[in-house]
């Protein structure tokens, strides 16, 4: 399956801003951001103002990049959110949002999607009862997602979840954090995605 390979830092200082892709390293002090806030290349540092062209590119760019995605398969996402009921901005970001590895990370059994979705890959999952291993399989409500028994006691999940026992979980996810069991109780909305993501840039940019 074709994923990004090159250095995800990279991606941050492209769109200016912290996408957290480098789980714990994107909270010190070696962040690639925080230590050279501007974009990488020869002329990083001297590019003038985005048209408005620009903006929606480094929107959707943006959005991949949170997500993972690559352009086929967010283009895929967008052409099924267009045929859904509703805004199709708000219903891109619901399917991006009910992926399973990203459902993972928002439980905090990862720090990154890149590495829940390396989790998911190697089987630590159950949906339904059911072994798992497709980051983007689509969660739905009335799902139970699952740490499966026997990777419980990995120093890493362990950890991760330690780690990250003061996130709290989306209100569509109903966590017992003792269990590691989440029931999806709703479909994820717009208010509950806390990325700062301009949607409607998006839509626009498709839309031409």
């Amino acid at each position: 399956m074709a994923r990004y390979t090159d250095a995800v830092c990279r991606l941050c200082r492209r769109e200016g801003q912290k996408l957290f892709l480098k789980g714990d390293r994107c909270y010190k002090d070696k962040c690639a951001v925080d230590k050279r806030g501007y974009a990488p290349g020869q002329h990083g540092q001297s590019r003038s103002k985005s048209s408005e062209y620009g903006q929606q590119l480094r929107e959707k760019q943006k959005a991949k990049r949170y997500y993972g995605l690559l352009e086929s398969q967010f283009k895929n996402y967008y052409e099924l959110a267009y045929r859904k009921k509703g805004q199709t901005g708000e219903n891109l970001l619901s399917l991006c949002e009910s992926r399973l590895d990203n459902t993972v990370y928002r439980l905090g059994f990862a720090m990154s999607r890149p590495e829940a979705r390396q989790l998911v890959l190697h089987g630590h999952f159950t949906v339904n009862g059911r072994k798992v291993n497709i980051p983007s399989f689509q969660v739905k409500p009335g799902m139970v997602i699952a740490l499966k028994e026997s990777s419980k006691n990995l120093e890493k999940i362990k950890g991760n979840i330690e780690a990250n026992s003061f996130r709290q979980p989306p209100k569509w996810l109903d966590y017992d954090r003792n269990a590691a069991v989440a029931r999806v109780i709703a479909v994820p909305q717009k208010e509950d995605i806390d990325l700062p993501i301009e949607e409607h840039l998006i839509v626009e940019l498709y839309s031409k």
